[in-house]
Protein backbone atom coordinates (compact mmCIF):
# COMPACT_ATOMS: atom_id res chain seq x y z
CA UNK A 1 0.00 0.00 0.00
CA UNK A 2 2.60 2.83 0.96
CA UNK A 3 4.18 1.66 -2.47
CA UNK A 4 1.23 2.47 -4.14
CA UNK A 5 1.05 5.50 -2.28
CA UNK A 6 4.70 6.70 -2.84
CA UNK A 7 4.12 5.94 -6.88
CA UNK A 8 1.14 8.18 -7.17
CA UNK A 9 2.72 11.07 -4.91
CA UNK A 10 5.59 10.75 -7.58
CA UNK A 11 3.01 10.81 -10.34
CA UNK A 12 1.60 14.02 -9.19
CA UNK A 13 5.01 15.55 -8.37
CA UNK A 14 5.29 14.88 -12.58
CA UNK A 15 2.62 16.50 -13.55
CA UNK A 16 3.19 19.40 -11.05
CA UNK A 17 6.23 20.03 -13.16
CA UNK A 18 5.12 19.66 -16.59
CA UNK A 19 2.56 22.80 -15.85
CA UNK A 20 5.48 24.46 -13.95
CA UNK A 21 7.81 24.57 -16.50
CA UNK A 22 5.34 25.57 -19.02
CA UNK A 23 5.42 22.49 -20.96
CA UNK A 24 1.73 23.06 -21.86
CA UNK A 25 1.12 25.53 -24.08
CA UNK A 26 0.00 26.70 -28.00
CA UNK A 27 1.87 25.09 -30.73
CA UNK A 28 3.29 21.94 -29.15
CA UNK A 29 2.38 18.92 -30.52
CA UNK A 30 0.81 15.77 -29.10
CA UNK A 31 3.64 13.53 -29.60
CA UNK A 32 6.36 16.39 -28.92
CA UNK A 33 4.97 16.75 -25.14
CA UNK A 34 4.59 13.49 -24.67
CA UNK A 35 8.39 12.97 -25.18
CA UNK A 36 8.77 15.87 -23.11
CA UNK A 37 6.81 14.16 -19.94
CA UNK A 38 8.70 10.67 -20.42
CA UNK A 39 12.06 12.82 -20.54
CA UNK A 40 11.25 14.86 -17.68
CA UNK A 41 10.00 11.72 -15.93
CA UNK A 42 13.77 10.31 -16.83
CA UNK A 43 15.35 13.51 -15.38
CA UNK A 44 13.43 13.72 -11.71
CA UNK A 45 12.95 9.79 -11.22
CA UNK A 46 14.86 8.21 -13.21
CA UNK A 47 11.56 6.62 -14.54
CA UNK A 48 12.64 4.31 -18.40
CA UNK A 49 9.02 2.47 -18.34
CA UNK A 50 5.79 2.63 -18.64
CA UNK A 51 2.90 0.09 -17.97
CA UNK A 52 0.92 1.77 -20.85
CA UNK A 53 0.94 3.63 -23.72
CA UNK A 54 1.84 7.19 -23.11
CA UNK A 55 -1.35 9.35 -24.02
CA UNK A 56 -1.31 12.95 -24.47
CA UNK A 57 -4.88 14.28 -25.97
CA UNK A 58 -5.93 17.56 -26.97
CA UNK A 59 -8.86 19.07 -28.68
CA UNK A 60 -11.14 16.83 -30.98
CA UNK A 61 -8.34 13.97 -29.93
CA UNK A 62 -10.24 14.03 -26.01
CA UNK A 63 -13.34 12.43 -27.19
CA UNK A 64 -11.92 9.03 -28.21
CA UNK A 65 -11.55 6.23 -25.54
CA UNK A 66 -8.12 4.76 -24.55
CA UNK A 67 -8.18 1.83 -27.16
CA UNK A 68 -8.05 4.10 -30.06
CA UNK A 69 -4.84 5.92 -31.80
CA UNK A 70 -6.49 9.28 -32.94
CA UNK A 71 -4.09 11.10 -35.20
CA UNK A 72 -1.28 13.45 -33.77
CA UNK A 73 -2.39 17.35 -32.98
CA UNK A 74 -0.79 20.43 -32.37
CA UNK A 75 -2.02 22.30 -29.25
CA UNK A 76 -4.36 25.75 -30.11
CA UNK A 77 -4.57 29.01 -28.48
CA UNK A 78 -8.20 27.98 -26.71
CA UNK A 79 -8.12 23.75 -26.42
CA UNK A 80 -8.17 21.23 -23.98
CA UNK A 81 -5.32 18.80 -22.65
CA UNK A 82 -5.31 15.76 -20.92
CA UNK A 83 -2.50 13.70 -19.96
CA UNK A 84 -2.42 9.81 -18.84
CA UNK A 85 0.63 8.29 -18.22
CA UNK A 86 1.38 4.82 -16.20
CA UNK A 87 4.84 4.89 -14.87
CA UNK A 88 6.33 2.77 -13.10
CA UNK A 89 8.42 3.41 -10.13
CA UNK A 90 10.17 0.72 -8.79
CA UNK A 91 8.09 -2.29 -9.96
CA UNK A 92 5.08 -0.20 -8.75
CA UNK A 93 2.78 0.90 -11.20
CA UNK A 94 1.17 4.27 -11.06
CA UNK A 95 -1.78 5.43 -12.96
CA UNK A 96 -2.45 9.28 -13.02
CA UNK A 97 -4.39 11.44 -15.71
CA UNK A 98 -5.02 15.17 -15.71
CA UNK A 99 -7.16 18.11 -18.01
CA UNK A 100 -5.45 21.30 -18.54
CA UNK A 101 -7.43 24.22 -20.22
CA UNK A 102 -5.39 26.64 -22.72
CA UNK A 103 -7.77 30.16 -22.98
CA UNK A 104 -11.31 31.53 -21.76
CA UNK A 105 -13.68 28.88 -23.26
CA UNK A 106 -16.13 28.59 -20.37
CA UNK A 107 -17.17 25.26 -21.66
CA UNK A 108 -13.97 23.57 -21.51
CA UNK A 109 -13.29 25.05 -18.12
CA UNK A 110 -16.71 24.02 -16.79
CA UNK A 111 -15.98 20.45 -17.49
CA UNK A 112 -12.63 20.89 -16.58
CA UNK A 113 -13.64 21.80 -13.27
CA UNK A 114 -16.69 18.87 -13.03
CA UNK A 115 -13.65 15.97 -13.39
CA UNK A 116 -12.46 16.00 -9.67
CA UNK A 117 -16.24 16.55 -7.95
CA UNK A 118 -17.31 13.52 -10.01
CA UNK A 119 -14.41 11.79 -9.12
CA UNK A 120 -14.12 12.25 -5.58
CA UNK A 121 -18.17 11.43 -5.60
CA UNK A 122 -17.47 8.23 -6.95
CA UNK A 123 -14.62 7.68 -4.24
CA UNK A 124 -17.39 8.62 -2.09
CA UNK A 125 -20.07 6.12 -2.77
CA UNK A 126 -17.07 3.14 -3.05
CA UNK A 127 -16.26 4.11 0.64
CA UNK A 128 -19.71 4.36 1.84
CA UNK A 129 -20.28 0.67 0.77
CA UNK A 130 -17.72 -1.83 1.76
CA UNK A 131 -19.38 -4.61 -0.73
CA UNK A 132 -19.70 -2.60 -3.36
CA UNK A 133 -18.91 -4.72 -6.77
CA UNK A 134 -17.19 -3.13 -9.78
CA UNK A 135 -20.45 -3.28 -11.78
CA UNK A 136 -22.55 -1.34 -8.90
CA UNK A 137 -19.75 1.33 -8.68
CA UNK A 138 -19.52 1.56 -12.83
CA UNK A 139 -22.93 2.39 -12.89
CA UNK A 140 -22.94 4.93 -10.31
CA UNK A 141 -20.48 6.41 -11.96
CA UNK A 142 -22.24 6.68 -15.44
CA UNK A 143 -25.19 8.22 -13.55
CA UNK A 144 -23.10 11.04 -12.32
CA UNK A 145 -21.56 12.13 -15.27
CA UNK A 146 -25.16 11.72 -16.98
CA UNK A 147 -26.80 13.81 -14.11
CA UNK A 148 -23.54 16.61 -14.79
CA UNK A 149 -24.96 16.73 -18.49
CA UNK A 150 -21.86 14.84 -19.92
CA UNK A 151 -21.36 11.68 -22.03
CA UNK A 152 -18.88 8.71 -21.06
CA UNK A 153 -17.48 7.02 -24.00
CA UNK A 154 -15.42 4.48 -22.38
CA UNK A 155 -16.66 0.99 -21.47
CA UNK A 156 -15.27 0.91 -17.98
CA UNK A 157 -14.22 3.19 -15.22
CA UNK A 158 -11.28 2.13 -13.75
CA UNK A 159 -9.19 -1.23 -13.19
CA UNK A 160 -7.06 -2.91 -10.95
CA UNK A 161 -3.29 -1.71 -10.44
CA UNK A 162 -0.35 -2.68 -8.74
CA UNK A 163 3.10 -4.69 -8.95
CA UNK A 164 4.16 -4.21 -12.32
CA UNK A 165 2.63 -6.10 -14.33
CA UNK A 166 -0.73 -6.42 -12.44
CA UNK A 167 -2.05 -9.22 -12.13
CA UNK A 168 -6.18 -10.31 -13.31
CA UNK A 169 -8.23 -12.01 -11.17
CA UNK A 170 -8.69 -15.42 -12.19
CA UNK A 171 -7.48 -15.19 -15.52
CA UNK A 172 -10.83 -13.21 -15.65
CA UNK A 173 -10.60 -9.61 -18.00
CA UNK A 174 -13.96 -8.42 -16.79
CA UNK A 175 -13.28 -8.89 -12.91
CA UNK A 176 -10.21 -6.83 -13.55
CA UNK A 177 -12.19 -3.92 -14.55
CA UNK A 178 -14.88 -1.21 -13.02
CA UNK A 179 -17.25 -2.43 -15.48
CA UNK A 180 -20.68 -3.96 -16.55
CA UNK A 181 -20.86 -7.68 -15.60
CA UNK A 182 -17.78 -7.35 -12.51
CA UNK A 183 -20.09 -8.87 -10.07
CA UNK A 184 -17.11 -9.34 -7.57
CA UNK A 185 -16.66 -6.67 -4.92
CA UNK A 186 -14.44 -4.42 -5.23
CA UNK A 187 -12.64 -4.81 -1.81
CA UNK A 188 -11.10 -8.49 -2.16
CA UNK A 189 -8.15 -10.50 -2.10
CA UNK A 190 -6.06 -11.72 -5.41
CA UNK A 191 -5.55 -15.46 -6.30
CA UNK A 192 -2.08 -14.49 -4.72
CA UNK A 193 -2.97 -13.30 -1.79
CA UNK A 194 -2.73 -9.77 -2.02
CA UNK A 195 -5.64 -7.24 -1.82
CA UNK A 196 -6.95 -5.57 -4.37
CA UNK A 197 -6.04 -2.17 -5.20
CA UNK A 198 -8.17 0.36 -7.99
CA UNK A 199 -7.29 3.12 -10.47
CA UNK A 200 -11.22 5.19 -10.90
CA UNK A 201 -11.64 6.80 -13.91
CA UNK A 202 -13.20 9.60 -15.08
CA UNK A 203 -13.71 10.58 -19.08
CA UNK A 204 -16.37 12.95 -20.15
CA UNK A 205 -17.18 13.97 -23.48
CA UNK A 206 -19.48 16.97 -24.69
CA UNK A 207 -19.69 15.37 -28.25
CA UNK A 208 -21.86 18.46 -29.58
CA UNK A 209 -18.67 20.69 -28.96
CA UNK A 210 -16.43 17.65 -29.55
CA UNK A 211 -14.42 17.89 -26.76
CA UNK A 212 -14.09 16.13 -23.17
CA UNK A 213 -11.68 15.56 -20.32
CA UNK A 214 -9.86 12.78 -18.18
CA UNK A 215 -9.05 12.82 -14.30
CA UNK A 216 -7.66 9.18 -12.72
CA UNK A 217 -5.83 8.17 -9.53
CA UNK A 218 -6.06 5.78 -6.82
CA UNK A 219 -9.43 4.73 -5.56
CA UNK A 220 -9.18 3.24 -2.72
CA UNK A 221 -5.97 4.41 -0.54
Amino acid sequence: MAALQDAEAKASTLFDEVVGRGLIVPGVTERDLSDQVRDLASELFGIRRFWHKRIVRSGPNTVHPYRENPPDLTLAADDIVFLDFGPIFDEWEADFGRTYVLGDDPARHRLAADLPRLWEEGRRHFQERPNITGEKLYHHVLGLIAEAGWEHPETHAGHLVGEFPHERIDGEERGSYITAGNSAPLRRVSPSGKMCHWILEIHIVDPGRGFGGFHEQLLDI
